[in-house]
């Protein structure tokens, strides 16, 4: 690519002749990009130049974006080593956390340590299902009835041509939902490493085609929001969707005042009343800190769908004052997490593995996404941990003082 090139490509989009979505049929992705940056420098006077200043091939990128013009930065952090005994990940972890709040990795990282003097932390991922749920027309509820008793007893046809457009994915069931003359199919299936939305996607279209050719159904929607993607839903803290996941720790009392400058019951305490009682009176489907924060930093650390933290933050925080020592506990009910698939951006990955490798082939299948999972719960735990001993030891607006916030 040359400077006259992208140019040159420049001046065909401002003549008309080019559309601005059609430059990758005219040049190569980078060259494409770098006409896009010329185009707005001219027209808005911005400096584009670190935009433009970016380290992977624009053609990598291809299924991540449409109408490149290069890449943002975000400063990225490391918190570690966590240990974590979980059902697929084992040992000492250091987890990336890209964000531009100052003070999170200092406080994730003050938790990190606390878990690890404790022993470490136990992680399992307890369910794992990513679901789709299209919305039918019928005439009214007799033939609602007659749609969901057949679903009901054709799993198997349905799994045969949802299967047939995967070489990984696995139906494992699907529920009707019926309002009035709508009727949702919920279907679930096990994706293995992969996050695997748009799998679930092309899957579940297949498996509508025989529903609409079986029934008097009349497909309205491939997603009737009942799946539920990228947003809050109960439906989704329920029966989760993508990995249920958990993370416990049991800390000894004299290590929650030496690392935590703060004693279990007040951590009890400010749990009760901020993460428990306040977020019920808010309304809210998250009972928890600020899961959001670490799961946010992960996804951009780790080329995961920033947007599905809507779900990651739909979590539980739990603490108790045991005899010996301070109980607590993260469950996330919807993670949805991968390290396969076109949902992803491996090259965001920078070369770390987490959890498991940095990709699939995990023994058995899923693994090493579950793995991924465990140790994202870990750090939800080390944050959860840490902020409240802030709030209960009243060090919150000081730390965010002291580190620039």
């Amino acid at each position: 690519m040359t400077d006259s090139d992208a140019t040159a490509l420049a001046e065909r989009v401002r003549d008309g002749e080019l559309r601005l979505y059609e430059l990758e049929d005219h040049a190569d992705p980078d060259t494409a990009a770098a006409a896009r940056r010329h185009l707005l420098a001219e027209e808005t006077g911005a400096d584009l130049s670190a935009v433009g200043d970016y380290t992977f091939d624009a053609a990598d990128a291809e299924s991540n974006i449409e109408n490149m013009v290069g890449a943002v930065q975000v400063p990225m952090g490391v918190v570690g080593p966590l240990p974590v005994d979980g059902g697929a990940a084992e040992g000492d972890h250091h987890l990336p956390l890209a964000t531009s709040e100052g003070a999170l990795l200092a406080s994730v990282n003050r938790g990190v340590s606390t878990i690890r003097n404790a022993g470490g932390a136990t992680a399992r991922v307890l369910k794992s299902g990513m679901t789709r749920a299209p919305v039918f027309r019928v005439e009214d509820v007799a033939k609602a009835g007659e749609v969901s008793a057949w679903v009901r007893e054709h799993v198997d046809v349905l799994a045969d041509a949802a299967e047939s457009t995967t070489s990984h994915g696995e139906l494992q069931d699907v529920t009707p939902y019926v309002v009035g003359d709508s009727v949702f199919l919920r279907f679930s299936y096990d994706t293995k490493d992969a996050m695997g939305m748009n799998m679930a996607t092309i899957a579940t279209e297949a498996a509508c085609d025989v529903v609409e050719s079986e029934t008097p159904a009349d497909l309205v929607a491939l997603s009737g929001n009942l799946c539920s993607d990228k947003k809050p839903a109960a439906i989704n803290a329920v029966e989760g969707r993508g990995r249920t996941v958990a993370a416990d720790v049991l800390i000894p009392h004299e290590q929650v005042e030496e690392r935590l400058d703060t004693t279990s019951d007040a951590i009890v305490e400010a749990n009760t009343r901020k993460n428990l009682v306040g977020s019920a009176k808010a309304g809210a489907l998250g009972f928890n800190a600020h899961t959001a924060n670490v799961v946010a930093a992960a996804f951009l650390a780790l080329g995961q769908d920033i947007a599905q933290v809507v779900e990651g933050n739909n979590a539980i925080t739990t603490v108790d004052a045991r005899e010996d020592g301070l109980y607590a506990s993260v469950t996330i009910p919807f993670l949805e997490v991968g390290n396969v698939g076109r949902g992803r951006f491996p090259e965001a990955f920078g070369g770390l593995e987490v959890g498991g490798d940095n990709g699939g082939g995990g023994d058995p299948a899923g693994s090493n996404a579950e793995a991924l999972g465990e140790v994202i719960a870990g750090g939800a735990l080390a944050g959860e941990l840490s902020l409240l001993a802030a709030l209960s030891s009243r060090h919150l607006s000081s730390a965010h003082a002291e580190l620039g916030r």
